[in-house]
């Protein structure tokens, strides 16, 4: 059903193919004639193989050229490529041989040959927009690569059988109930189909158990199918009536394809009823797609007035008078396009092999734009591979479905492929410590978002956290415990579509003991703060600006050298200097005490110092009579960790008013 609009057009090139002499050529092209490519083919290689004359080089390259075209309609890219360099080698005059090697070997994946069949084509053809698109398509794939989305697909193994089945289909609202278009060995009737070589296509169906999992197939009920090809359907929007494709034959009259509808009632499906879209009767009118809103069927037609081949048009089921639109050249090119599918009433999709694609047809997406045109993507890989691709649909509110692909089917046989885009997995994590490397416990960690996302989540025992976050979003976090000062931070998740997690560690500071600020730096016996102590004391701001409620108490403490009233003098100056700072950045000066404690409190060492400074034992305690104990160069990093600058908060029932 997939290629059968193709189909029928060619077949009215088989005048072209029956002057041919010889009872099996003659055979060779009624069965071409017929639709009955596989056969066709067959006979074609026979009678190929036993050409071996020199006089019979010309013969030999138009029954190459003929066995290329079996192959290519029956989706058998390698062997259409082989078939039309034969054609090619033996002086088949026909041009377009090479732009069909061009083609096949473009959907064999076979990118850098493609793209040279297609510049080749083009020498011959300049102005052909078919080896344009072409060519771009295959210089696009073979630059892209290594290059993939981020959708899963892999094929649906309950709802393929032997043969092909494509075109799945959601009913609306439904996520337990999928439609699709089957040629397994089950369907109606007895005769295969003269158009495809196999069973005429069928309508069946799948539904989910109690356990969410997909049931076997089976045919629907009702008189929707018959012994004529059903298939590739679509639905009102409340589930009541179908569309679907029908593809007639009757003897000595030409294989017709129209849209018909059926009408549900509980379980079962109506006899089909032709819909009347025009009163053209030679034109192919297949793949119906009705919009979400009810309004327009979107189909797919070789009718007049296009932009060639077969193109998407739509018309407005509730007044159908005049109403008959093209979708212009945004969507619609020399080439096919086909298999509309509507998402949303502005977001469409649809298969082409007239866009630059992966080979074959590709499934693209297009938005319908302010201007009233559309913007055009291909879906990229693996949603698309070098094969045919088509016939998408959407779980409702889910980026999740099912498409239909000849991938990997030496036959060209169609099947059924799940595809998935995984929710991007970004989380950041971290841990809550106290200034001594310590968990702190039961510490409270709360996210909030610019886009209204508000998170809590108590550490664990280790002191560590995780938070799932969103793609490009901005957030405040804010970290806090019983005895602790709180702690904030701001992040903002990148923009990339790719999975990522990010590190951002809290250090709380003890309401309840002294804590160094880390790098305050004086010059050598003076107490203005030296440039680089800025980045340390906008840090402590920042702690008052998170702890409004609190006060400390700022101290400097000296080494041992000097007098004790100088050391004193001197460590009062310094905490003042800090002060001073934290005013001027504008932390309240109510807020604030200054002290200098000089060499009258020397430092006890703290696990984090012991691991810093191994040398000393933790719970040591540096005042003088231990450092002389030391060698010379332990006695300075002694005195070094005894020069330093803490606060001591005071209260925390500050109130400004």
């Amino acid at each position: 059903m997939k290629r059968l609009i193709y189909i029928i057009c060619t077949m009215l090139a088989c005048g072209l193919l029956s002057g041919c002499g010889g009872p099996k050529l003659a055979t060779a092209n009624e069965q071409y004639a017929r639709g009955e490519y596989n056969d066709a083919a067959k006979t074609y290689r026979k009678i190929y193989n036993k050409l071996t004359k020199p006089d019979e080089r010309t013969m030999r390259g138009e029954v190459a050229w003929k066995m290329g075209l079996c192959h290519r309609e029956l989706n058998q890219s390698a062997r259409a490529a082989a078939a039309f360099q034969n054609a090619i080698r033996y002086k088949y005059p026909d041009s377009l041989a090479q732009l069909y090697l061009a083609e096949a070997l473009h959907a064999e994946g076979k990118y850098p040959q493609a793209i040279k069949a297609y510049k080749d084509f083009l020498e011959i053809a300049p102005d052909s927009k078919e080896a344009k698109n072409g060519l771009d398509g295959a210089t696009m794939a073979n630059a892209t690569r290594g290059e993939r989305t981020r959708y899963v697909v892999k094929q649906h193994k309950l709802f393929n059988s032997r043969r092909a089945d494509y075109a799945p289909m959601y009913a609306p609202g439904e996520t337990d109930i999928i439609y699709f278009t089957t040629t397994n060995e089950n369907v109606n009737g007895t005769k295969k189909s003269e158009i495809t070589g196999m069973k005429k296509g069928d309508i069946w169906m799948s539904r989910k158990n109690e356990r969410g999992e997909w049931m076997r197939p089976e045919a629907v009920e009702g008189e929707l199918n018959t012994e004529f090809d059903e298939g590739i359907i679509s639905f009102s929007p409340d589930g009541s009536m179908m569309y679907l494709t029908r593809a007639r034959r009757e003897p000595n009259s030409p294989t017709s394809v129209e849209i018909f509808t059926s009408t549900r009632s509980d379980a079962k499906w109506s006899a089909p009823q032709k819909l009347e879209i025009t009163a053209d009767t030679i034109s192919v009118y297949a793949h119906p797609a009705v919009s979400p809103d009810g309004t327009y069927l979107y189909f797919t037609s070789d009718m007049p007035g296009g932009e060639g081949g077969r193109d998407i048009w739509r018309i407005n089921l509730k007044d159908r008078v005049g109403s008959l639109e093209n979708l212009g050249k945004w969507i619609n090119t020399p080439g096919d396009e086909m298999f509309p599918y509507m998402r949303t009433d502005s977001v469409m999709y649809f298969a082409s092999d007239g866009h630059p694609g992966y080979g074959g047809l590709d499934i693209f997406r297009a938005e319908l734009t302010k201007s009233g045109g559309w913007k055009v993507e291909n879906m990229g890989r693996p949603v698309n591979s070098p094969a045919d691709d088509f016939g998408i649909t959407f779980e409702p509110g889910a980026e999740r479905g099912f498409l239909s692909s000849n991938r990997d089917d030496a036959r060209g046989y169609d099947h059924i492929f799940s595809f998935e885009l995984p929710e991007l997995q970004i989380w950041i994590s971290g841990w809550v410590l106290d200034r001594d490397d310590e968990p702190v416990p039961n510490a409270v960690i709360r996210i909030v978002g610019n886009d209204g996302s508000n998170q809590k989540e108590v550490a664990r025992t280790d002191g560590s956290f995780r938070f799932p976050l969103s793609r490009g979003v901005s957030y405040v976090m804010l970290a806090g415990a019983k005895g602790y000062l709180n702690a904030k931070q701001e992040f903002t998740a990148d923009t990339a579509e790719e999975d990522a997690e990010y590190n951002v560690d809290f250090i709380l500071a003890s309401i309840n003991k002294p804590v160094v600020i880390d790098n305050i730096f004086y010059d050598f016996d003076k107490a203005s703060l030296r440039p680089e102590s800025k980045t340390a004391l906008d840090e402590m701001a920042q702690v008052m600006r998170d702890n409004p409620n609190i006060t400390i108490e700022m101290a400097s403490h000296t080494d041992r050298k000097g007098s004790d009233e100088y050391n004193l003098a001197l460590s009062e100056r310094r905490a003042k200097s800090v002060i001073d700072y934290l005013i001027s950045v504008g932390i309240a000066s109510d807020r604030l005490q200054h002290v200098g404690y000089g060499e009258s409190r020397p430092k006890t060492i703290t696990k984090r110092l012991a691991k810093e400074y191994p040398q000393f034992p933790e719970g040591t305690v540096l005042d003088e009579k231990y450092i002389e104990t030391l060698p010379e160069a332990d006695q300075e990093a002694a005195d070094q960790i005894n020069r330093r600058t803490e606060f001591q908060v005071l209260s925390i029932d500050y109130n400004m008013f």
